[in-house]
């Protein structure tokens, strides 16, 4: 189990993908589904399935944990 205090649940899609220098609507490409589906779950207005968190993680290079959990510094 994560320790809370170390560890915030928070979307991390939005950052990812800056620092990975994509667009939501590349992203969307990638994974076959539409702008507005990814846009949704950079916004938080819906949650990917965890089929979906996988394929998020993989086509940007990182893991699934990092796309939901931020290291705080210490």
């Amino acid at each position: 189990m994560l320790n809370s205090s170390i560890m915030t649940r928070m979307n991390r899609l939005k950052v990812v993908l800056v620092e990975k220098g994509m667009t939501q609507k590349a992203l969307a490409q990638k994974l076959k589904v539409t702008p507005a589906s990814v846009n949704n779950i950079c916004n938080q207005r819906q949650q990917p399935s965890l089929h979906k968190l996988y394929l998020l993680a993989s086509v940007l290079g990182v893991s699934a944990k990092d796309l939901i959990y931020e290291q705080i510094p210490a």
